[in-house]
């Protein structure tokens, strides 16, 4: 569950990302474009003030370095 930082209300979680040119959502790498995917951005937004925040689906590609 996250809190807002701002009101500390709980937080819609597990909202897809998209945009125009990438349909299928923003994506984290290290290195630039072409390097492989550390994973996929989510969002979560505050109901109550709609400050918004992104973090990862998932967290094992990151943590294990690659």
């Amino acid at each position: 569950m996250r809190k807002c930082i701002r009101c500390g209300v709980e937080m819609a979680e597990d909202l897809t990302v998209s945009g125009e040119v990438d349909p299928a959502g923003l994506r984290v790498s290290r290195g630039g474009v072409f390097q492989d995917p550390l994973g996929r951005l989510k969002a979560a937004v505050c109901p109550r003030c709609g400050c918004t925040e992104l973090y990862l689906e998932r967290l094992d590609k990151l943590r294990a370095g690659k």
